[in-house]
């Protein structure tokens, strides 16, 4: 009809208004919380980012300890250096920068990447070492183009130093840059990027003492990174210096005695353990370590075929030889198997398990005792001694003695060596123990494998008549004046087993006529110092290859050892010497040992 109003159905359209306007509405809620969380629950968040945009965080570096010798001789030291870092947060084109910093400081391109991907995984804004150890031309260089290299950062380092250069290496050891899987571990939470730390040695036993804390300064930056105003945070806190055992006299003259033959020489008091000198050679000099290496430059030193950076006085693993005879002996005597005037006759060769075993003088020494064989090394009288003591027996006492155990002396890396028994064959090679291979056990051969250290403790063990002593290089501490290593330790401890003291001055008497009384080790006799010893001699390989090879025109070498203590009464000095490939303990280590005695009487005895 004509009057009639015609009404549109806006139904729909106020639905969708009402949603549109619940949505916007969410939406205006939602923006409102988040300001509101940034502002008022994130605010500290926020504000320390834009902090950072204009204040740099610097971290300054601590000096490290020195390290001293017994007498205050500095052993290493630090030096003043520069390094230079680069922050990846400050690059507007990583691949430029590369290049642009190649030419100004003269690196490889290729070696500015390698290391920036070492530490790829980490932070943008934490520094990353590229240079270290910068002459005063490139500072300069840097400083004076900080604007355009906004993302290199120019800081001081301490750098340690060794004055004396390969001397006592294996002891100190070396600093090297931490690694991105230490970097990530909480044991080293306060180390950062480019940080060198103790790798070997006492730098490494000892670098929560060396290393100090690091301090922290803050500069104020303006947009392009330049320094309007700093002030410090925290003051760094230095490491505390360390002195050592090692008297720096005796060392010396171990070094020149080692220089340019393989082998180890421990010089150790007998009393406290305290070691006065330790050498191994081939040796390294640590100042190579202080500038960082690429990864060429370390392979190149663990692959070096003489394995310069190995200390054998603690992880070379040697047959004892004849050093092992007063321990089968004192075995013998506690088990009551023999006497001191039990003998036996050596005729220079014997049948034992139907297999023909030789003494090393060929003509035979005779009628042998206890005093004549340790005297004289007769393989025969010790051939036999083993053969009744079994090897179990001497399993049991090589342990009382500390064989196959580490020595616990504060160095890392110490190995155990090995005593062999008819379990450790059965577990390692699936096979009995025959009674044969007892007999090249009892003197020191066969699978029986022993570190120099270990071998002196075993030497100390009978100079001091069965109390064991634990070696060590700590001496005191300069901030906490503790002069016990980390914390306190005992460094005398009784045997396992209770030894009768008699049994110990028997095979004592015979260590004495071995160097007094034209014995195996005179060599290393000193006038008025009552040195007691014992030689050794050990092949290192079998006596049928050995033949077999000499027909052929081969000469093989033999390992020269000398282990003994002075004075004989009340020991003061434990000396062990081991020269690969030396020969005759008698002709090479003997005399080596007769040098270091009388340094140290003419030192020490008044």
């Amino acid at each position: 009809m004509k009057g009639d109003k015609i009404y549109e159905d806006l139904s729909l359209i106020r639905r969708r208004s009402k949603r549109a306007f619940t949505a916007v509405t969410v939406i205006f809620i939602l923006m409102l919380v988040y300001f509101w969380k940034i502002q008022i629950v994130d605010y500290k968040k926020y504000w320390e980012k834009s902090e950072e945009n204009r204040i740099r965080r610097i971290s300054l570096s601590p000096q490290r300890g020195l390290i001293l010798d017994r007498d205050g001789n500095i052993l290493a030291k630090n030096i003043a250096s520069f390094k230079v870092s680069l922050v990846r947060e400050k690059c507007e084109d990583l691949k430029a920068s590369y290049t642009k910093i190649s030419k100004l400081l003269r690196i490889d391109r290729k070696e500015i990447e390698e290391r920036i991907q070492k530490y790829q995984s980490f932070q943008q804004f934490r520094p990353i070492v590229i240079k270290d150890n910068l002459t005063q031309t490139e500072v300069a260089l840097i400083e004076g183009r900080k604007a355009e290299f906004p993302e290199l950062i120019l800081q001081t380092e301490p750098k340690r130093f060794y004055p004396y250069h390969t001397l006592a290496a294996h002891v100190l050891g070396y600093l090297q840059e931490i690694s991105p899987r230490q970097l990530k571990s909480e044991a080293y939470q306060q180390y950062e990027i480019g940080d060198l730390i103790g790798k070997m040695g006492i730098e490494r036993e000892y670098e929560d003492r060396l290393s100090g804390q690091k301090g922290l300064a803050l500069e104020v930056v303006d947009s392009e990174g330049r320094v309007i105003t700093e002030y410090n945070q925290k003051e760094s806190t230095n490491g505390e210096n360390i002195k050592l055992t090692l008297d720096l006299d005796i060392q010396k003259e171990v070094e020149s005695i080692l220089e340019k033959k393989e082998g180890v020489v421990v010089v150790m008091n007998a009393k406290s353990g305290e070691i006065l000198a330790m050498a191994s050679y081939p040796n390294f000099d640590p100042n190579r370590f202080i500038n960082r290496f690429t990864p060429e430059q370390w392979m190149e030193l663990v692959q070096d075929p003489d394995f310069p950076l190995e200390n054998r006085a603690i992880r070379g693993l040697y047959s004892p030889g004849s050093l092992f005879k007063p321990l089968i002996a004192i075995g013998a005597l506690d088990s009551n198997l023999i006497s001191d005037q039990s003998s036996y006759f050596c005729s220079g060769r014997t049948l034992i398990y139907g297999h023909p075993f030789s003494c090393w003088f060929g003509p035979g020494h005779g009628r042998v005792n206890l005093y004549t064989g340790i005297k004289n090394s007769c393989n025969i009288y010790f051939y036999n001694v083993g053969k009744n003591l079994g090897i179990q027996k001497i399993a049991d006492y090589a342990r009382i003695f500390g064989f196959g155990s580490p020595t616990e002396i504060d160095l890392p890396g110490e190995k155990s060596g090995l005593v062999p028994d008819p379990e450790w064959k059965k577990r390692t090679r699936g096979e009995p123990w025959y009674l044969g291979e007892t007999i090249p056990v009892s003197i020191g051969q066969g699978p029986l494998l022993a570190t120099p250290l270990q071998v002196a403790v075993y030497t100390s063990i009978i100079a001091n008549r069965g109390e064991k002593i634990i070696p060590h290089f700590f001496l005191t501490g300069s901030d906490s004046g503790d002069n016990s290593g980390k914390g306190k330790r005992t460094y005398v401890r009784p045997l396992s087993k209770e030894i009768d003291r008699s049994d110990f001055e028997k095979v004592i008497r015979g260590m004495w006529m071995a160097v007094n009384e034209q014995g195996t080790a005179r060599a290393a006799m000193v006038k008025d110092f009552d040195v007691c010893g014992k030689t050794g001699t050990t092949q290192v390989v079998s006596t049928d290859t050995e033949r077999k090879m000499e027909e052929r025109g081969t000469k093989v070498g033999t390992h020269s050892w000398f282990s003994g203590f002075a004075p004989r009464r009340d020991p003061e000095v434990i000396v062990t010497i081991i020269i690969e490939y030396g020969g005759m303990g008698g002709s090479t280590a003997a005399p080596l040992a007769k040098n270091l005695f009388t340094l140290y009487k003419d030192k020490y005895v008044r």
